[in-house]
C-alpha cells in the first residue's frame, strides 16, 4: 500500500467520511449483446492506492473507465466515486488521456491548457482569480513544467504535453486520477517521466490512480495491486500474485508465459478474444 499522503484538501466537492474508498465497484459487469467483457466485479481502491489495469485488446480495460466517468452504463452492479454514484463531469475524478498531437498552431499557452482542469466545464472565459493562478502554478511546478508554462502547447514535445495533461487532472483535487493509456506513443524515457509523475501526484494528494496500460513495466515499481481483465474474466491482486503463468493460464483458459529479466516482466501466450483472434499479450 501506498505511504501516507499529505493531502492539501479537496476543490471536487465534501470530503467523504474516513474510511470511504475513492472507487468502489459492486458486482459491476459490462456486455455488448451477447459479449460479456468482465462480469461480477467486485473492487475498492483506498485513497491513496495505485492500481494498474492490464489485459489485451478488447478486453474492456478503456470501457471500464468509461463507466467511472458515467460515459458508459453498466449492465449490471454499481459504481461509487468518494462514496458517490458517478455522474458525467464529476470533480472528484481526474482523467488523464492518450498522448495525442496538439495543432502546432493552437492559441493556447501551457498555464490556459492546466486551467482547463479546473473552469473548463464552464461557459465562456474564465474569471480571472488569484486561488486558480496559484493552484496552477503549483501544479506547473508540480509536473516540473513551469519553465515552459507560457509557451504554445502545440509547439511542446509529446512528453511536455502530457505533463500538462496529468497536471490538468489534478489541479483540481480529485479523488480518483484515472489514466486510460497515457504512454502510448511515448518513448521509453517518456514513458517512466510520466509514470513517476502520476506516482508523485498521487503521495501529494492522496488520490487513488486507476492506470490502464498495456505494458506493466513502467508502473511496476508503483503500483500497489494489479486489476487485469481477460476472456470476460478477471484477476485483482498485487503484482507478484496476479503476473505468474499459472494465474495468467488460468483465467485466459490458454497457456501463458510469464517471464522476469532483468527486473521486467513478458507476458506471452494466446490471448485471444472474439474480436482479437491473434492477439498476444505484451
Amino acid at each position: 500500500m501506498s505511504a501516507p499522503s499529505t493531502h492539501r484538501g479537496r476543490a471536487g466537492g465534501a470530503a467523504p467520511p474516513s474510511g470511504t474508498p475513492a472507487l468502489r465497484l459492486r458486482g459491476a459487469g459490462l456486455a455488448f449483446g451477447a459479449r460479456a467483457l468482465w462480469s461480477g466485479l467486485d473492487l475498492d481502491v483506498a485513497p491513496g492506492e495505485f492500481v494498474a489495469v492490464l489485459g489485451a485488446n478488447g478486453a474492456g480495460k478503456s470501457s471500464l473507465l468509461k463507466a467511472v466517468l458515467g460515459q458508459q452504463r453498466l449492465s449490471a452492479g454499481a459504481v461509487e466515486v468518494a462514496g458517490r454514484p458517478v455522474r458525467r463531469g464529476s470533480r472528484d475524478v481526474g482523467y488523464v488521456p492518450q498522448q495525442k498531437g496538439v495543432p502546432v498552431d493552437l492559441p493556447l499557452r501551457a498555464r490556459d491548457f492546466v486551467r482547463l482542469g479546473l473552469d473548463g466545464h464552464r461557459w465562456g472565459l474564465p474569471l480571472p482569480s488569484r486561488a486558480a493562478r496559484a493552484a496552477v502554478d503549483r501544479v506547473l511546478a508540480d509536473v516540473g513544467a513551469t519553465a515552459y508554462s507560457d509557451e504554445p502547447v502545440g509547439r511542446l514535445s509529446g512528453g511536455e504535453q502530457q505533463r500538462l495533461r496529468v497536471a490538468q487532472a489534478v489541479v483540481g483535487d480529485p479523488a480518483l486520477l484515472l489514466c486510460d493509456e497515457p504512454l502510448l506513443s511515448l518513448d521509453l524515457h517518456h514513458q517512466r517521466a510520466v509514470s513517476a509523475l502520476v506516482d508523485a501526484s498521487r503521495r501529494r494528494t492522496g488520490a487513488a490512480v486507476l492506470f490502464v496500460t498495456h505494458d506493466v513495466n513502467p508502473v511496476l515499481p508503483y503500483a500497489d495491486r494489479v486489476l487485469y481483465l481477460a476472456a470476460g474474466r478477471f484477476r485483482v491482486g498485487p503484482p507478484e500474485e496476479v503476473m505468474t503463468s499459472a494465474t495468467l493460464s488460468e483465467l485466459y483458459g490458454s497457456p501463458v508465459e510469464v517471464l522476469r529479466s532483468g527486473g521486467r516482466v513478458l507476458v506471452a501466450g494466446a490471448a485471444a478474444t472474439p474480436d482479437h483472434p491473434h492477439e498476444e499479450v505484451s
